[in-house]
Protein backbone atom coordinates (compact mmCIF):
# COMPACT_ATOMS: atom_id res chain seq x y z
CA UNK A 1 0.00 0.00 0.00
CA UNK A 2 1.67 3.10 -1.12
CA UNK A 3 1.25 6.85 0.41
CA UNK A 4 -0.43 9.44 -1.06
CA UNK A 5 0.01 13.49 -0.91
CA UNK A 6 -2.52 16.24 -0.59
CA UNK A 7 -1.81 19.81 -1.29
CA UNK A 8 -3.32 20.64 1.51
CA UNK A 9 -3.69 24.73 -0.61
CA UNK A 10 -6.06 23.27 -2.49
CA UNK A 11 -8.96 21.14 -1.00
CA UNK A 12 -13.02 21.19 -1.95
CA UNK A 13 -15.19 23.36 0.30
CA UNK A 14 -15.77 22.74 3.71
CA UNK A 15 -18.90 24.30 4.16
CA UNK A 16 -21.05 22.34 1.90
CA UNK A 17 -19.65 19.11 3.28
CA UNK A 18 -20.47 20.07 6.98
CA UNK A 19 -23.98 21.51 5.65
CA UNK A 20 -24.72 18.18 3.92
CA UNK A 21 -23.81 16.26 7.25
CA UNK A 22 -26.04 18.77 9.51
CA UNK A 23 -29.22 18.03 6.82
CA UNK A 24 -28.88 14.72 7.55
CA UNK A 25 -28.77 15.20 11.64
CA UNK A 26 -24.75 14.35 11.69
CA UNK A 27 -22.60 16.81 13.30
CA UNK A 28 -18.57 16.89 12.02
CA UNK A 29 -16.58 18.13 14.55
CA UNK A 30 -12.98 17.93 16.49
CA UNK A 31 -12.99 15.33 19.58
CA UNK A 32 -13.12 17.32 22.92
CA UNK A 33 -10.60 15.74 25.23
CA UNK A 34 -13.19 14.35 27.97
CA UNK A 35 -14.55 12.20 25.37
CA UNK A 36 -11.80 10.07 24.90
CA UNK A 37 -12.18 6.97 26.72
CA UNK A 38 -15.67 6.64 24.35
CA UNK A 39 -14.03 7.77 21.19
CA UNK A 40 -11.06 4.98 21.68
CA UNK A 41 -13.20 2.60 23.10
CA UNK A 42 -15.55 2.64 20.22
CA UNK A 43 -12.90 2.97 17.34
CA UNK A 44 -11.20 0.14 19.34
CA UNK A 45 -14.20 -2.41 18.59
CA UNK A 46 -15.91 -0.72 15.38
CA UNK A 47 -12.30 -0.76 13.27
CA UNK A 48 -9.19 -2.67 15.38
CA UNK A 49 -6.91 -2.51 18.38
CA UNK A 50 -4.07 -0.18 16.73
CA UNK A 51 -6.45 2.07 15.30
CA UNK A 52 -7.61 2.90 19.25
CA UNK A 53 -4.17 2.76 19.87
CA UNK A 54 -3.34 5.16 17.05
CA UNK A 55 -6.46 7.39 17.78
CA UNK A 56 -5.54 7.50 21.96
CA UNK A 57 -2.52 9.32 21.28
CA UNK A 58 -4.33 12.19 19.21
CA UNK A 59 -6.17 13.31 22.65
CA UNK A 60 -2.14 13.88 23.52
CA UNK A 61 -2.56 16.82 21.52
CA UNK A 62 -4.24 20.28 22.79
CA UNK A 63 -6.73 20.56 20.83
CA UNK A 64 -7.49 16.87 19.83
CA UNK A 65 -6.28 15.95 16.33
CA UNK A 66 -9.04 13.84 15.68
CA UNK A 67 -12.49 14.62 14.43
CA UNK A 68 -16.04 12.69 14.69
CA UNK A 69 -18.97 12.19 13.11
CA UNK A 70 -21.93 12.10 15.48
CA UNK A 71 -25.38 11.82 14.96
CA UNK A 72 -27.40 12.51 18.46
CA UNK A 73 -24.87 11.00 21.10
CA UNK A 74 -24.00 8.14 19.00
CA UNK A 75 -20.40 8.55 16.89
CA UNK A 76 -20.97 7.45 13.56
CA UNK A 77 -17.32 7.84 12.37
CA UNK A 78 -13.67 9.35 12.87
CA UNK A 79 -11.06 10.97 11.27
CA UNK A 80 -7.36 11.43 12.88
CA UNK A 81 -4.03 12.93 11.84
CA UNK A 82 -0.54 12.88 13.60
CA UNK A 83 -1.52 10.51 15.01
CA UNK A 84 1.63 8.48 14.51
CA UNK A 85 3.94 11.00 12.55
CA UNK A 86 3.66 14.89 11.88
CA UNK A 87 1.31 15.65 8.83
CA UNK A 88 0.18 12.60 8.66
CA UNK A 89 -3.62 11.61 8.32
CA UNK A 90 -5.55 8.73 9.26
CA UNK A 91 -6.54 6.28 10.71
CA UNK A 92 -9.90 6.99 10.01
CA UNK A 93 -13.46 5.20 9.34
CA UNK A 94 -17.27 4.98 9.35
CA UNK A 95 -19.37 2.78 10.98
CA UNK A 96 -20.47 0.06 8.61
CA UNK A 97 -24.10 0.73 8.81
CA UNK A 98 -23.29 4.62 8.14
CA UNK A 99 -21.19 3.83 4.90
CA UNK A 100 -22.28 5.49 1.47
CA UNK A 101 -24.03 8.51 2.54
CA UNK A 102 -20.70 11.21 2.55
CA UNK A 103 -19.50 10.92 5.59
CA UNK A 104 -16.52 9.62 5.20
CA UNK A 105 -15.85 12.08 2.73
CA UNK A 106 -16.85 15.40 5.33
CA UNK A 107 -14.59 13.87 7.81
CA UNK A 108 -11.78 13.59 5.19
CA UNK A 109 -12.24 16.67 4.25
CA UNK A 110 -12.91 18.59 7.39
CA UNK A 111 -9.65 16.72 8.78
CA UNK A 112 -7.71 18.12 6.16
CA UNK A 113 -8.81 21.68 6.51
CA UNK A 114 -7.53 21.47 10.34
CA UNK A 115 -4.51 20.37 9.13
CA UNK A 116 -3.94 23.26 6.87
CA UNK A 117 -5.48 25.47 9.84
CA UNK A 118 -2.54 23.66 12.06
CA UNK A 119 0.01 25.39 9.28
CA UNK A 120 0.55 22.63 7.33
CA UNK A 121 1.08 23.20 3.66
CA UNK A 122 0.84 19.12 2.43
CA UNK A 123 -0.79 16.54 4.13
CA UNK A 124 -0.06 12.38 3.70
CA UNK A 125 -2.55 10.17 3.90
CA UNK A 126 -0.48 6.83 4.80
CA UNK A 127 -0.79 3.17 3.87
CA UNK A 128 -3.85 4.30 1.62
CA UNK A 129 -6.41 1.20 0.67
CA UNK A 130 -8.66 3.35 -1.52
CA UNK A 131 -6.48 5.24 -3.80
CA UNK A 132 -9.90 6.42 -5.85
CA UNK A 133 -11.47 7.43 -2.98
CA UNK A 134 -8.87 9.87 -2.06
CA UNK A 135 -7.69 11.20 -5.46
CA UNK A 136 -11.07 11.93 -6.23
CA UNK A 137 -12.61 13.50 -3.06
CA UNK A 138 -9.03 15.46 -1.92
CA UNK A 139 -6.91 15.30 -5.31
CA UNK A 140 -4.30 13.02 -3.62
CA UNK A 141 -1.62 11.48 -5.66
CA UNK A 142 0.30 8.17 -5.35
CA UNK A 143 3.83 8.99 -3.53
CA UNK A 144 6.19 6.97 -6.09
CA UNK A 145 8.42 4.28 -4.22
CA UNK A 146 6.51 5.19 -1.03
CA UNK A 147 5.38 1.12 -0.54
CA UNK A 148 5.65 -0.58 1.55
CA UNK A 149 5.68 3.09 3.84
CA UNK A 150 6.33 4.47 6.58
CA UNK A 151 4.55 2.13 8.95
CA UNK A 152 7.48 -0.76 7.89
CA UNK A 153 9.68 0.09 10.94
CA UNK A 154 7.11 -0.29 13.73
CA UNK A 155 6.86 -3.61 15.85
CA UNK A 156 4.35 -6.16 15.05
Amino acid sequence: MSDMLVKLYALPDLEVEVATQRSQGVEIRRAKAPERELVVGWVSRTFRERWGNQCSQTFGHLPPTCLIAVREKDILGFACYDAVFRGVFGPTGVAETERERGIGRALLIAALHTMREDGYIYGIVGRVGPVDFYARHAGAVVIKDSDPGMFTQLLR
